[in-house]
């Protein structure tokens, strides 16, 4: 399934993010069960977590960390209206 582009990502508490697609649905992804290892586990301090931005097709954090795009479409919870 190809899902829509991320127009735009907030960080959020507890390791969340919001995504907003280009399609205005805005979703919910928990990044805290990725946080581990010495890759992932440097998303642990808040404020390196908070260098999170778009980009290409998926969010990316300034060491390079990134999550397939279609994890984050997949997995998120819809915004509630």
């Amino acid at each position: 399934m190809l899902q829509p582009k991320i127009a735009e990502v907030s960080p959020l508490s507890d390791y969340k993010l919001l995504l907003i697609y280009e399609t205005n649905e805005r979703k919910f992804f928990d990044v805290a069960p990725y946080i581990s290892g010495d890759w992932f586990g440097k998303l642990h301090d808040s404020e390196y977590f908070n260098t999170v931005r778009v980009s290409g097709n998926t969010v990316e954090w300034k060491g390079g960390q990134d999550i397939a795009p279609h994890e984050l479409y997949e997995y998120s919870v819809a915004q509630q209206k």
